[in-house]
C-alpha cells in the first residue's frame, strides 16, 4: 500500500513553487523517488555543463585565427594564456589564466546545423533527432539513471533559458529512461526552491492536489500500473525533501556577498555557483544554460562580446577556482559547449557569423581531462578540421568514460537495448586514456 501523506499550507505552496504541478514533467521527483539499489552503488565524478545556448564562434573563443584576413578574425584579439603556446580569444581573459586546467577539442566537426532544436538535441543525446521513433536522454539523465544518489536531492538539475524552440522538453527530458530520470528545472535563483508562484492562489493549488491525490489513489485500485505508484511516491519524496535541511543547498543567500560578486550577479553567474554548491552536496549532474549567443546580426554579435563573454568569463574563472580551492575539480568535469560553432568569414563589420558545425570548439576543465591540452586542428580560417575530428558520438563517449560509465553501455528502452552513445561513437583516446 502506497503511505499516505499530508501536506501543510505553506508545504503546498513550496511544492507548487518548485514546479511540481506539472505532473507529467516533475520528473526531478521521479528521480528523488528512484530507488538506489536499481543502479550499481559506485563513485562518479560530477559534471557541471556549462551550454552557450545559440552556437558560440570557435575563432571569437578558443580557436582564434590571428594570421587570417580581417572577415575571419573578426573583431577580436588573440591573447597568450597560462599555457605556453596557447592562445585563445580575448573575450575569456579571466579564463586565460587558468588554461592549465583545460583540454580544448578544436576538431569538433558534427552534422546537424541548420536548426538550433535538432542540433541541441543531437549534441545531448548524441542520436539525431527522430520523432517517428524514440525519445533519448540526455548527458544529464544518462548520469541519473548510472549513479546511486544517496544526497537526497536530485541527481540532475538545470537552471538557466533556452533561446528558443521548445525550451527543456527534450534536453532535460529522461527519454525512453521516464520521467524519474527527468531534470529539475530551475528558471529563476532568487529564493531556491521557493522561486516561482503557482498558477493558482495556495487555497485553490491545495484543493487541485488533494483531488489529483485521490484521483491517483483511485485510479491506482482499478489499474495497477507502476507510472501511478511512481507519480505518488515522487510527490512523498518531494514533500521529504521540502522538510529536510538539505533543501537548504538550492538557497543562495547563504553565500556571502563577496562569493556572489566573484561569481557575478547576473544570471548565469549565479547559475555557477548553484552548481558548486550542489556538485559539493552530491549532486551528480548540473546544467547552467547562458542564451543569445546566435550571432547573426550585429544586436547579438555586440551582446556576445559586451555581456555574455564577460559574464561567462566571470563565472568561468570563479567556479574553476572554487572547484580548485575546495579540492573538487578532479572529481569535477566542467563543459563548455553549445549546439554548434559559426561561420569562418563574417558578414558584418560587427563580427556576426552564422550557424555551422564543420569544425567548432568545445571544452573541457578537471574532470580527469588533460588539463593545458589542445585536441585537434583547424585550417589557416577555422574551415575545416585538418587532423583528430570528432564527431557528436565520439564526444558524448568521451564525457561518458570520463565520468565513469562505459560508453557502451546498453540502456532499456522498454525491451530494447539501446546504445548510451550512438553507434559509432569512440572516446577520444588523447583525452581519456
Amino acid at each position: 500500500m502506497m503511505p499516505k501523506f499530508n501536506l501543510t499550507r505553506r508545504e503546498t505552496f513550496r511544492l507548487a513553487a518548485a514546479g511540481v504541478s506539472a505532473i507529467s514533467c516533475s520528473g526531478w521527483l521521479g528521480s528523488l523517488a528512484a530507488q538506489a539499489a536499481e543502479v550499481p552503488k559506485r563513485k562518479h565524478k560530477s559534471c557541471i555543463l556549462l551550454w552557450m545556448d545559440g552556437g558560440p564562434s570557435q575563432t571569437d573563443t578558443f580557436d582564434p585565427k590571428p594570421d587570417a584576413p580581417q572577415e575571419y578574425r573578426g573583431t577580436f584579439k588573440t591573447i597568450a594564456t597560462s599555457v605556453p603556446g596557447l592562445q585563445i580569444a580575448e573575450g575569456y581573459s579571466k579564463v586565460s589564466q587558468l588554461m592549465q586546467h583545460a583540454c580544448v577539442i578544436r576538431g569538433m566537426s558534427t552534422t546537424e546545423a541548420a536548426e538550433h532544436w535538432r542540433a541541441r538535441i543531437y549534441m545531448h543525446t548524441s542520436y539525431r533527432p527522430n520523432f517517428a521513433g524514440l525519445s533519448y536522454p540526455s548527458f544529464g539523465s544518462i548520469v541519473s539513471s548510472q549513479r546511486a544518489n544517496e544526497s537526497g536531492l536530485p541527481n540532475f538539475v538545470v537552471t538557466g533559458k533556452t533561446m528558443n524552440d521548445g525550451g527543456f522538453a527534450h534536453i532535460a527530458g529522461g527519454g525512453y529512461l521516464g520521467p524519474k530520470h527527468n531534470g529539475l528545472i530551475l528558471r529563476n535563483l532568487s529564493k531556491g526552491l521557493e522561486n516561482a508562484a503557482p498558477p493558482v492562489d495556495e487555497t485553490e493549488f491545495a484543493a487541485r492536489l488533494s483531488l489529483a491525490e485521490k484521483l491517483a489513489a483511485s485510479f491506482q485500485r482499478t489499474a495497477p500500473i507502476p507510472a501511478v505508484g511512481a507519480q505518488r511516491s515522487a510527490y512523498q519524496s518531494a514533500v521529504e525533501l521540502m522538510r529536510s535541511p538539505k533543501s537548504k543547498v538550492f538557497d543562495l543567500t547563504q553565500e556571502p556577498s563577496e562569493v556572489h560578486d566573484r561569481y557575478g550577479k547576473h544570471e548565469f553567474g549565479q547559475g555557477c555557483l548553484l552548481a558548486r554548491r550542489l556538485v559539493e552536496a552530491g549532486v551528480p549532474f548540473v546544467e547552467v544554460y547562458l542564451q543569445d549567443w546566435d550571432t547573426h546580426e550585429q544586436r547579438r554579435a555586440d551582446m556576445v562580446r559586451n555581456e555574455l563573454l564577460p559574464a561567462s568569463d566571470q563565472a568561468m574563472h570563479a567556479l574553476i577556482t572554487d572547484l580548485k580551492d575546495r579540492g573538487l575539480l578532479d572529481d569535477t568535469l566542467i563543459i563548455w559547449m553549445g549546439e554548434f560553432g559559426r561561420t569562418p568569414k563574417t558578414h558584418h563589420a560587427s563580427g556576426a557569423r552564422n550557424h555551422y558545425d564543420k569544425a567548432w570548439s568545445t571544452a573541457f576543465f578537471g574532470g580527469g581531462a588533460p588539463g593545458g591540452a589542445v585536441i585537434g586542428r583547424t585550417d589557416d580560417k577555422a574551415a575545416e578540421v585538418i587532423d583528430r575530428p570528432v564527431s557528436g558520438p565520439d564526444f558524448m563517449a568521451t564525457v561518458l568514460k570520463l565520468l565513469g560509465i562505459d560508453p557502451h553501455l546498453e540502456l532499456q528502452a522498454g525491451n530494447r537495448p539501446v546504445r548510451a552513445a550512438a553507434p559509432g561513437g569512440k572516446p577520444v583516446k588523447e583525452i581519456t586514456g
